[in-house]
């Protein structure tokens, strides 16, 4: 199968940070909303359901580590069933409380402390990633993939996931050769959509 960077692009190519709402700058309030994306992202439940979470955490004024670290507990839960994120809302809540915690206590609710920390490497902000509590591998990728649009320093970024599906699409096989097909900003919209595509090639053969 062969799909063009363009029509790829067109039919997948949203981040979930833009379906959830975000306007995504390096700055400390934007990037705490990627990384609560990131948790909600981080269990069984569909992107979509993620992301509508997101925008309901974000209406309710939950937008920094602070506010979310000093929201009452029915808050969180409330919001997340508006959402119908509900068979993980207590957990969830508690993970974001213990995150915010975590980021206020460890990089003064600034993540641009740990990028920095980790000296801007891939790898290294991946494992200070997954000390957030419920954030693995997977949510690592995910937020990574999504903040290189802001980090340069991460460009090209692409999970194995995603360059499967490239392979599989007949495209390179290499972040290096993927980058190259698009401009310098866009890796960040190429790994969304070959990431969109696999899921839903996975969705279509289990149909």
């Amino acid at each position: 199968m062969t799909l063009g960077v363009p029509e790829l692009l067109a039919r997948y190519g949203r981040t979930y940070a833009e379906e959830a709402g975000i306007i995504l700058r390096d700055e400390p309030s934007p990037l705490y909303r990627l990384l609560v994306l990131t948790v909600l992202c981080s269990v069984r439940i569909s992107a979509g359901t993620a992301t509508a979470a997101a925008r309901e955490l974000s209406a309710v004024g939950l937008r920094t580590p602070a506010a979310m670290l000093g929201a009452r507990r029915r808050t969180l839960i409330e919001a997340l069933g508006r959402a119908h994120y509900v068979r993980y809302d207590e957990s969830t809540a508690t993970a974001l409380g213990r995150g915010a915690e975590l980021l206020l206590d460890r990089w003064h609710g600034d993540l641009r402390r740990l990028r920095e920390e980790a000296g801007g490497e891939a790898g290294r902000i991946g494992e200070l990633l997954r000390e957030f509590p419920r954030i693995g591998p997977v949510g690592s990728e995910i937020f990574r993939r999504e903040v290189q649009a802001v980090w340069p320093s991460l460009r090209p970024y692409f999970d194995e996931r995603a360059l499967g599906e490239a392979r599989a699409l007949g495209l390179p096989g290499s972040p290096e050769g993927l980058a190259a097909l698009v401009a310098p900003e866009e890796p960040a919209r190429l790994a969304a959509a070959l990431t969109r595509a696999s899921l839903a090639h996975v969705g279509a053969a289990g149909a």
